[in-house]
């Protein structure tokens, strides 16, 4: 077999190849030539014929000639290739759930109510990109100074990978979420401008928001308590107050216009990450809410 070769026209015989193609496929370096005849033809091995019966399932799979030029190279492996090709396969699967997802969002509502959810859902533009965008939306929101065990503690739950095998719900959900952390209200609230020591206050919020956890886990309304104690503790010395009836009744004056973006933001995160833990966002709210619900007159500190 070794000792036979093959015109280009015996090679087109074989695969069913244009002859065009072929030579197209040995000029660039894909097939291995083994000499040209007296009347200068060039001559392939049987190594040639098996090369481009590769190339040919390679192309059926749409494989870029570049890609199959690096394989014939030794640049890269097959086993290479067809993991590269996976991800790039499921990648574009994501993207296409992702997309019929969000045009039925669009879909099955009123027309006013298509517009605003068309204004969330361009919030998400590429896919792939939305959870950094998140993040860095995050950075900005939580001040330099908070330490960055603590930054990461938050970001890990308020920053969620987009959903999986997503319904219509769950990408507006997602989208929400981009479109609440832009809005001034929630980025001044985190930003704490007030408060000279912010990293002492997100340390004792966090914590007061650590004893919480358990009660909200066991669907235990708002309501006074330890958690409650420590978290208007860590509002007063925060704003060099002494924590009393009035303070709360003021600070939970100025909760209740805030806390409805806070709340809606983990809400969100909640329709597409079922079966975890309460997280600090939602505990943070449901200290808020026991802060405005048990101290409800207007006095001022």
């Amino acid at each position: 077999m070794s000792h036979i070769t093959w015109t280009i026209g015996d090679l087109a015989a074989h695969t069913g190849l244009p002859v065009k193609t072929i030579r197209y496929y040995s000029d660039i370096g894909l097939l291995p030539m083994a000499h040209r005849s007296a009347g200068g033809h060039r001559r392939y091995t049987y190594e040639a014929l098996e090369q481009l019966r590769l190339v040919q399932q390679l192309r059926a799979l749409d494989t870029p000639i570049a890609t199959i030029t690096q394989l014939a190279t030794g640049e890269r492996s097959l086993s290479d290739l067809v993991t590269r090709a996976l991800d790039r396969t499921r990648t574009r699967l994501a993207e296409l759930s992702w997309r019929q997802a969000t045009l039925q969002a669009l879909d099955d509502c009123s027309d006013q109510e298509r517009l605003r959810r068309l204004s969330v859902l361009s919030r998400v533009q590429r896919l792939s990109e939305a959870p950094l965008d998140l993040g860095r939306a995050w950075e900005r929101v939580i001040p330099a100074d908070v330490p960055s065990r603590l930054v990461d503690l938050i970001t890990a739950q308020a920053v969620p990978d987009p959903p999986q095998d997503p319904s219509p719900q769950a990408v507006l959900a997602y989208a929400e979420l981009h479109a609440l952390i832009a809005q001034p209200g929630f980025r001044t609230y985190w930003a704490a401008p007030h408060v000279r020591d912010k990293a002492s206050l997100y340390t004792e919020l966090i914590e007061a928001a650590e004893i919480a956890e358990a009660d909200l886990a066991a669907g235990l309304p708002p309501q006074p308590g330890e958690a409650l104690d420590k978290f208007s503790r860590a509002c007063a010395r925060a704003r060099g107050q002494d924590d009393s009836p009035d303070f709360r009744a003021f600070m939970g004056a100025q909760f209740r216009t805030t806390v409805p973006l806070f709340r809606r933001y983990w809400q969100h995160i909640s329709i597409f990450t079922t079966g975890q833990r309460p997280t600090v966002g939602s505990t943070h709210c449901w200290l808020v809410e026991a802060l405005i619900t048990t101290h409800q007159h207007t006095s001022s500190p």
